[in-house]
């Protein structure tokens, strides 16, 4: 397991490589960034946003959402798969953002993970992006992989993965790792063919010193 001073040093050296690392979902209210972030699971971001601009041209409120056909809905994210449970999620989720919360996002992580089709990944890029209030960091499928080579973490679920970041992490660095890895996972980490000789932070990594030693 990673000590915090090397979780640090890794987290700098990111920040150097990708000064520019942001979130790559379009949105500009809220709700618009709770609908991307529904859309984009096991989709991705690229996808999501040629998509959205479709669907927040006509329904960018809860109460705009809430009376939308779901079989038009449907239609239009069809590209982002899953497309019947999103749609589904969506219409529910405007519901009760109308009902329980005056029509306006919640402000609160406890609050977001019970809005249907909002998990703990989603919610805190919510916090993240809408509120700019980092409440922790979301593990997506790059967080996940980079935190077990780079051993950060030797879990699989993602929540528990969180904990582990967390405690290794401090509060200031989170905005940055929710970016960095992200970015590090496009760009060098990758899942099917990982550059792993050229990885600006291999030095740190429990998998490539591993892989390296066994040569």
């Amino acid at each position: 397991m990673k000590t915090r001073k090397e979780a640090i040093k890794i987290i700098e050296c990111l920040k150097l490589a990708y000064p520019d690392a942001t979130c790559s979902l379009n949105f500009t209210t809220p709700f618009e960034m709770m609908i991307s972030v529904m859309l984009s699971a096991q989709c991705t971001d690229e996808r999501v946003n040629k998509t959205t601009p479709n669907l927040f041209c006509k329904y960018n409120t809860p109460e705009e959402m809430v009376k939308v056909d779901i079989k038009e809905l449907e239609e239009i994210i069809h590209p982002c798969g899953f497309y019947k449970n999103k749609a589904k999620n969506i219409i529910l989720a405007s519901e009760m953002i109308i009902e329980k919360y005056g029509g306006e996002v919640p402000k609160q992580i406890d609050e977001l993970v019970k809005i249907p089709g909002v998990g703990r990944k989603s919610a805190n890029v919510i916090m993240l992006e809408a509120f700019n209030t980092p409440c922790g960091i979301a593990v997506d499928t790059h967080a996940k992989r980079i935190s077990n080579k780079m051993g950060f973490s030797k879990e699989s679920d993602p929540i528990k993965i969180e904990q582990d970041l967390i405690k290794v992490f401090p509060k200031k660095y989170f905005y940055d790792v929710n970016h960095l890895f992200v970015w590090h996972g496009r760009n060098y980490c990758d899942a099917r063919k990982p550059d792993c000789k050229r990885c600006l932070v291999n030095k740190y990594c429990d998998n490539f010193l591993e892989n390296t030693c066994n040569l």
